[in-house]
């Protein structure tokens, strides 16, 4: 078992211990710390089950299996885990040298634009690292379902009515839609020299997890927000026509009492604005009627800042327009929206393919997510455009 797990369920018996003490406790921070706690458990455990479906031969269903029986007695009892297969797959990302053909069945993705898988070991902290990044990706709902099978959602809710003694109330019958999730490559290429021939093992994965991470988190979250839909995943404000629109030339107090009244109470839980810094800034300053100034700014969890309207979280992005007078009414600066209503789908298998750049002569380290996402619930949106006519 994972270490941290052991640490994470100890400290939890001590805070049990602590509550049900004579003592005086802080039961805020207390409860902060446990949602900490859950949370990082809950990604331990799910990382130690993806790590372990691989290590003990269960093959994901992207992986094309090509079975080697002899290779695979041969085939250290880690498998893609072993301190074996993590150098032989530095020393692919790092000079080219082919994975040993010991490996190559457990190795190769079935897409021909990747190479080889990266290791358990490696990917988990990528994974960790990529649902941590950001302000928006953390809070979207991730599923792995397989590509091209239509899910059932839910379109409307059923609604409890009061009846008279012995009459009958109306039979309600709960519509179920259906989302299908396509597969769109998700890739990074970097051009990196990364001092090959004297790196370590450790360093190595360092800066390969950095590197990965950081790049197709940015892209994720710029798909989650205004993705086409045809190459890459549906972004919440792809269709214009979904959820409600409001029209804006200037910003005031009155802008976001008007969202506000436009989002449904029902989804005023977990909804959140998004809009660019520059955006986020216009509003500073600005006061309610009894002098109280509507866009405030706590300091968060490790001194990060968070930032509310009106009481509402402001999560703050690169990837929309910054508010001006000049904005058309197709210009979207700034939305509310339910993230959990977002559903982003992949299995978090990350191949990695090396080629040599034939122009440069750089060695390129090419990385492949296959991943998936739209919007299933538009019920919380409501966009804030500019309002000119195009």
């Amino acid at each position: 078992m994972n270490p941290r797990l052991l640490e994470i369920r100890k400290r939890k018996e001590e805070i049990r211990a602590d509550l049900n003490g004579g003592e005086k406790v802080d039961l805020k921070a207390m409860k902060e710390e446990l949602r900490s706690l859950d949370a990082e458990q809950k990604d331990l455990e799910e990382r130690e089950r993806v790590a372990q479906s691989i290590t003990l031969g269960n093959v994901p269903e992207n992986v094309q299996q090509r079975q080697n029986p002899a290779a695979a007695a041969a085939r250290p009892a880690q498998g893609l885990d072993s301190e074996e297969y993590r150098k032989a797959f530095m020393a692919y990302a790092l000079r080219g040298t082919p994975i040993p053909a010991e490996f190559r069945s457990d190795a190769v993705a079935n897409t021909t634009d990747a190479g080889a898988l990266i290791p358990p070991t490696t990917l988990n902290r990528v994974i960790e690292k990529v649902r941590t990044y950001g302000n928006i990706l953390p809070l979207v709902t991730r599923t792995a379902y397989k590509s091209g099978l239509a899910i059932p959602t839910s379109e409307v809710k059923p609604v409890a009515t009061w009846v008279a003694e012995g009459a009958g109330s109306d039979k309600q019958k709960k519509v179920l839609g259906t989302i299908t999730f396509s597969h769109f490559k998700l890739r990074c290429a970097v051009a990196v020299t990364l001092e090959a021939e004297y790196m370590t093992l450790s360093a190595f994965e360092d800066v390969l997890v950095n590197n990965i991470a950081e790049a197709m988190a940015v892209a994720l979250e710029e798909a989650i927000i205004k993705g086409n839909g045809t190459s890459q995943p549906t972004g919440i404000i792809h269709d214009l026509s979904k959820g409600q629109t409001l029209n804006v030339a200037s910003l005031s107090l009155d802008t976001l009492v008007k969202a506000e009244a436009a989002l449904p109470q029902a989804y005023e839980a977990g909804s959140v604005w998004v809009m660019t810094k520059s955006t986020w800034m216009q509003f500073v300053g600005m006061t309610d009627s009894a002098g109280q100034p509507i866009a405030r700014v706590n300091v968060g969890i490790n001194g990060v800042p968070e930032r509310n309207l009106l009481g509402r979280d402001v999560k703050l992005c690169d990837y929309l327009t910054d508010f001006s007078s000049t904005l058309t009414k197709t210009d979207v600066f700034a939305f509310i929206y339910r993230m959990k209503d977002y559903v982003l789908n992949t299995n978090y298998n990350v191949a990695m393919k090396v080629y040599e750049d034939n122009e440069t002569d750089d060695i390129i380290r090419k990385s492949i997510m296959v991943v998936d996402g739209k919007p299933v619930d538009f019920n919380s949106l409501v966009l804030l455009t500019g309002n000119k006519t195009v």
